[in-house]
């Protein structure tokens, strides 16, 4: 059921709303409990308050409860009508006996025969049949707040508010001759309450159906490019790499698809250079090879005379290093790539070290009628890392500038400091790089014979060597050229810590 993100994030949206609105209902439920209900009584309480203070005036003089004035009875009795009126309750007058003094709605109606089946008729008053009904009030002389039926007086549960009446004795201390009761229904407290929840139940009704809505669309809108990133991605497992993403969103699954469509381009890039680098190994040992055979047949069948054969030897043996070399560079490349190779990081002089490369390599120089110039910002340049790859750096560097420079040519080998680097440059003044070869140099088996030089002794494999190692270093590694006006490669090392730079 849950198969699909699209479904997923539905389901989570949904989830995440209604318990959202189940929470916030809750809380509303129980903030309105407390509030309709306080409300309630308080304004029961002030209603209360009234009729005990215009039936205090009336019996303070008497000090006891009237037994009967139809002219205040008749007002008090349209008073309290009023009141039952205007907070729908019952309204009643209770002497400090328990008798009912006076009561609205009337005892003797219809609408109060159930309540007056319960009560004791005695003395022409009906009477609370139960102490527990009226003595609280009476002996405490404080508010009473029942919430309940009143002790079976009544058949529903009841919010009743009574309150004591008092008037002065003869010690002038305050005495209960009797109490007010209000009483009102629990469900006609709660009506504002249940008003308020079926408000909000139906606001919660449209905004969940609003926002399942949103979700919807907001789902698919995002499980859209997903589904379409998944289908480029098993069309580019089966090898197809023209296929590229069109989605233009400028969110996170925008930035995912111009990622996705780089790695397409570099997968493409990296398929290419495979089949290319499977092509020129097999060039690169097959052309060999062959001269080999031929070469070593010729000897053993006689075509090629005894004068000669130590020339042929001869290009034997420099065809068989040089497959050496191919795979010990591709070998190295290798165990490079796949971290194999532990560097050694030490402090040394780096202008010692281009000395002692540039003595090895003299033959190589000296065959071509190649000048090196050298510019050292100080005498000792000291920096940390590892002798042996970055000899190799210099080396396969100082080749590829012997390569492409002409006869009686001049390389240029600098370093110099730039904050806490060390920068090594070596320059040709050969036929240069074109802008659309810089990118392309560094590639496994790239070569640009073509339009550089002559030499074809090269595996094409000595500036990838370089690359991996500058970057197992941590640092970086960049050319400058323009066609015409040689090219500059340029690496960096840090600068030794201990050591630093002394002039």
């Amino acid at each position: 059921m849950f198969k699909s993100i699209f479904r997923k994030l539905l389901v989570l949206f949904i989830s995440i709303i209604i318990l959202s609105f189940s929470i916030t209902g809750v809380m509303l439920y129980y903030m309105l409990d407390s509030f309709v209900y306080s409300e309630k009584q308080r304004n029961l309480m002030q209603y209360v308050e009234w009729l005990n203070i215009a039936f205090y005036n009336y019996v303070s003089n008497s000090r006891q409860m009237p037994t009967y004035e139809p002219a205040f009875k008749d007002a008090l009795n349209e008073y309290m009508k009023q009141i039952m009126n205007q907070t729908n309750s019952y309204v009643w007058i209770v002497t400090e006996e328990g008798y009912v003094w006076s009561a609205q709605p009337d005892l003797n109606s219809r609408r109060m025969y159930d309540i007056r089946s319960k009560l004791i008729f005695e003395n022409g008053f009906f009477m609370l049949p139960d102490e527990k009904q009226y003595r609280k009030v009476m002996l405490s002389g404080n508010d009473v707040v029942e919430k309940n039926d009143l002790y079976g007086l009544f058949d529903e549960k009841r919010l009743t508010i009574e309150k004591a009446i008092k008037t002065k004795n003869q010690s002038g201390n305050d005495e209960v001759i009797g109490a007010v009761f209000l009483s009102t229904s629990i469900p006609d407290v709660y009506e504002l309450q249940r008003s308020i929840i079926r408000f909000y139940m139906n606001a919660v009704g449209i905004s969940v159906i609003i926002v399942i809505l949103l979700a919807y669309i907001f789902s698919r809108r995002l499980s859209k490019p997903l589904k379409e990133i998944n289908e480029t991605a098993r069309i580019i497992a089966g090898g197809e790499f023209q296929k590229r993403l069109n989605i233009k969103s400028r969110d996170e699954i925008g930035e995912l698809a111009v990622s996705f469509n780089n790695m397409i381009e570099a997968l493409g890039n990296l398929e290419e250079m495979r089949r290319a680098f499977i092509a020129n190994v097999s060039h690169e040992l097959r052309t060999p090879m062959t001269s080999i055979r031929g070469f070593i047949e010729g000897i053993l069948d006689g075509t090629i005379p005894l004068d000669r054969q130590d020339y042929y030897l001869t290009i034997v043996r420099d065809e068989v290093n040089r497959m050496n070399r191919l795979v010990n560079d591709i070998l190295d490349l290798a165990r490079m790539e796949a971290g194999e190779v532990k560097l050694n990081p030490i402090d040394f002089d780096i202008n010692e070290l281009i000395r002692r490369t540039v003595i090895k390599l003299e033959s190589l120089l000296v065959s071509k009628n190649i000048d090196i110039e050298a510019y050292f910002e100080v005498d000792d340049m000291y920096v940390n890392g590892d002798v042996d790859s970055i000899e190799r750096v210099i080396i396969n560097l100082v080749h590829n500038a012997v390569k492409f420079t002409q006869e009686g040519g001049k390389i240029k080998i600098s370093t110099f400091r730039k904050r806490d680097k060390v920068c090594i440059s070596i320059e040709d003044n050969g036929p240069g790089i074109s802008s659309e070869e810089i990118s392309l140099i560094w590639d496994r088996f790239y070569k640009s014979d073509k339009s550089r030089g002559k030499d074809k002794s090269g595996t094409g494999l000595g500036l990838a060597i370089v690359k991996n190692i500058v970057s197992e270093h941590g640092q970086e590694i960049f050319v400058e050229s323009e066609p015409g006006h040689g090219a500059k490669f340029t690496f960096t090392l840090n600068k030794s810590a201990d050591r630093g730079v002394q002039s």
